[in-house]
């Protein structure tokens, strides 16, 4: 008995697939994003290769909605020229991430170092519920 190498991924087609419902450009552009939460902030890191500042924005939505979007330019193409292959995405795309309520959205910083979109958002300490002690009588 043979064995016959598979080569069958379950999950191919399976993102393009289910965001079919969207916009072309949508589904080619969608910037991969991390989130992590430092006891300070939350922090969000964009890869973003390529792209300048001013072609990206960063903007507090009402009800803690932190939205970041862009768009990235397809290259130029000349009558001469003879593509092989393009796999650069290009096209508008937007992220939106709703923000925890220890967030303080009024005080969201922003920078963008060698293609990298990080986006800080201190935290405010939560107030911890005061319990009082209730007597039991009896």
């Amino acid at each position: 008995m043979s064995i016959i190498p598979c080569f069958f991924d379950p999950f191919d087609g399976f993102l393009t697939s289910t965001l079919s419902g969207f916009p072309t450009s949508a589904r080619e552009m969608s910037p991969r994003v991390d989130w992590k939460e430092t006891p300070e902030a939350h922090i969000f890191k964009a890869d973003l290769p390529g792209m300048k500042k001013d072609e990206v924005k960063v903007e507090m939505e009402e009800g803690r909605v932190l939205q970041i979007s862009g768009e990235r330019s397809r290259e130029n193409e000349e009558k001469e020229d003879k593509w092989h292959r393009v796999e650069r995405s290009s096209g508008k795309f937007v992220r939106r991430f709703r923000l925890p309520e220890n967030a303080k959205v009024d005080e969201v910083k922003a920078s963008m170092e060698n293609g990298v979109l990080t986006v800080t958002v201190p935290k405010q300490e939560m107030k911890k519920p005061e319990v009082k002690a209730i007597d039991i009588s009896g």
